[in-house]
């Protein structure tokens, strides 16, 4: 089976990133190669940032041996692509490396994030068509802006959430999960393959890949961190494979009776699996504008902050990211599987399951305001209203005002202590 293949290349990238990754550690450890504790970081002991390098030579050596694998001589029979992926991948790790060590100021970012996708419509990996109503020819100027942008973005959104232990990594297996089901669906249903398609498969593949050989150093309490260089690496192979399937696939020939609105499916399927790190970018560039600061400028207000505010643990906010990806993501890739007719039961399994992620979510806003309400009716009322602004940072996140970050990690610790507070009180 030809996937058996794409198997191979995930293990080489998942073996060679989880080894570097050792040593690289190990050497961080040696010759104290983090950086100090920032304020908005979650963690609180100095941690390694450098897995972004393990990963991106996993991904390169990945990549060089599918080359040398004859079923994937098809991608690599005209190189230019995939040599432009290679080098727009090393200087976006090598500008996040910098960043990660010297703090580079945001315009200096975006420029070399701006660069990095043009490397890549250098070399062809661009939107020149879209399948709308058809196939829609993109005007070359704009295809340029619309990929430039479209990477960009993506690069930064990943960047954005990767706030907690594991996060990231998990978020792009999942996604890429997903897409690289849908891009290898895409190929054996058209009967001529393209490059595009299956480069766009070997991405994924190797992609999680990478996030599978790292995970474990990155699994709370992470051993290791991706840094800007893993996270914007990540994000650039994303966009890279969403542009490539975007911009060529046919509608055309996805028109079989179990295929619903195929047309759409290429440009929603990219949105879906990034829906979480594009919400996250959205808000977090909105609410710095709003305050006059630098879109790029740092923060603690991102959503994982939030669920941590709203009194999760560290874990619990991790998987809530997972689940809402899994959720969007599956949902989404469903309808290249079912049948119109049965749709509606699609429908009415993606509702219980956003209901239940929403009831996971929200779950502790409900066990805070009771536990606010028996403090209101406790006495005496002046010393309860202390304990419960000191244990409640809710309200300070819901005004934008900083929080305290070792309480914001352990909520549950909070509530103990207020209850605690609440029992030795006098009645």
């Amino acid at each position: 089976m030809s996937i058996t293949y794409y198997v191979v290349a995930a293990g080489i990238a998942a073996l060679i990133t989880f080894t570097l990754a050792i040593v690289i550690l190990k050497l961080s450890h040696r010759y104290r190669l983090y950086p100090n504790i920032r304020e908005r970081d979650v963690h609180t002991r100095p941690t390694p940032r450098l897995g972004g390098i393990a990963m991106f030579l996993g991904i390169v050596t990945a990549f060089w041996v599918a080359s040398q694998l004859p079923q994937f001589s098809l991608i690599f029979a005209d190189p230019g692509p995939v040599i432009a992926i290679i080098v727009a991948a090393f200087m976006i790790t090598a500008l996040g490396v910098a960043d990660d060590i010297w703090d580079l100021d945001w315009l200096t970012k975006l420029a070399g994030q701006m660069i990095a996708a043009g490397i890549l419509v250098w070399q062809g990996v661009q939107l020149v068509t879209l399948p709308i109503g058809g196939v829609t020819i993109v005007p070359p100027v704009l295809g340029l802006v619309l990929t430039v942008v479209a990477v960009v973005l993506v690069m930064n959104a990943v960047n954005f959430i990767d706030g907690l232990d594991g996060l990231v990594t998990g978020v792009v297996l999942i996604a890429n999960g997903a897409f690289f089901i849908y891009t290898y669906v895409l190929t054996t249903s058209i009967q001529t393959q393209s490059e595009y398609f299956n480069l766009a498969s070997l991405i994924s593949a190797i992609l999680m890949g990478a996030c599978v050989g790292f995970l474990p150093l990155n699994w709370h309490p992470a051993k290791m961190f991706m840094g800007d260089a893993g996270a914007l690496l990540l994000g650039l192979l994303m966009a890279a494979s969403a542009v490539s399937v975007t911009g060529q696939v046919d509608p055309g020939t996805l028109t079989s009776g179990r295929y619903l609105l195929p047309a759409l499916i290429p440009i929603l399927l990219p949105l879906a699996v990034l829906i979480v790190p594009l919400l996250d970018f959205g808000l977090a560039v909105s609410r710095r504008l709003r305050a006059g600061k630098s879109p790029f400028s740092a923060d603690r207000k991102h959503l994982h902050h939030r669920l941590l505010d709203m009194g999760h643990s560290h874990l619990h906010a991790v998987l809530i990211f997972y689940a809402w990806t899994t959720t969007v993501s599956v949902g989404l890739l469903a309808l290249l599987f079912v049948p119109p007719a049965q749709t509606g039961w699609l429908v009415v399994l993606l509702v219980a399951a956003f209901a239940v992620c929403s009831v996971i979510t929200f779950a502790p806003l409900s066990r805070r305001k009771a536990l606010e309400a028996a403090v209101q009716h406790a006495s005496p009322a002046d010393a309860i209203s202390a304990q419960a602004g000191r244990f409640d940072p809710l309200d300070a996140a819901a005004n934008d005002e900083p929080t305290d970050r070792e309480h914001s990690a352990d909520g549950q610790a909070a509530e103990a202590a207020l209850l605690d507070a609440l029992r030795k009180e006098p009645s």
